[in-house]
């Protein structure tokens, strides 16, 4: 991976995981003074636009990184060094789907299955990206 890949990985990385995580904490555990409001806080809706306009640039960077990085080293049968890069691998996939499902719902039971996996996915991402720099190959 060149220096300039890694640079958009985690630029992308941390425009869409702040932008989640600002945007959970207000949608989930910001009170509103008004119990009249639409919304928690009022910078909510501004953070859930951002977070689903820098999104693509995530799913843009992993697909970048996709051939040379990781499919490379699983077709060659490279032996997996780092169990985070496989954590990453497998909560790609779920992570973008749900996303993109949570946008596209109408039934609330689906609605929130889908805040459910994206959560939990995007959690679990964001763990094993914090990991996967600085973890000793093994």
């Amino acid at each position: 991976m060149t220096r300039a890949e890694a640079w958009c990985l985690h630029a992308s990385n941390v425009l869409v995981g702040g932008t989640g995580l600002v945007y959970g904490w207000m949608r989930y555990f910001a009170q509103s003074e008004d119990e009249f409001a639409i919304v928690n806080h009022p910078w909510q809706p501004t953070f859930q636009h951002a977070h689903v306009v820098v999104a693509p640039l995530l799913v843009f960077a992993v697909a970048m990184v996709w051939r040379l990085h990781v499919w490379k080293r699983i077709r060659s049968g490279f032996r997996s060094r780092r169990n985070s890069g496989w954590a990453l691998f497998l909560m790609v996939w779920p992570m973008i789907l749900s996303g993109y499902l949570l946008q596209v719902s109408a039934e609330e039971f689906w609605r929130q299955a889908w805040v459910a996996v994206h959560v939990a996915t995007s959690a679990l991402w964001c763990m094993a990206y914090l990991v996967h720099p600085v973890r000793p190959k093994a």
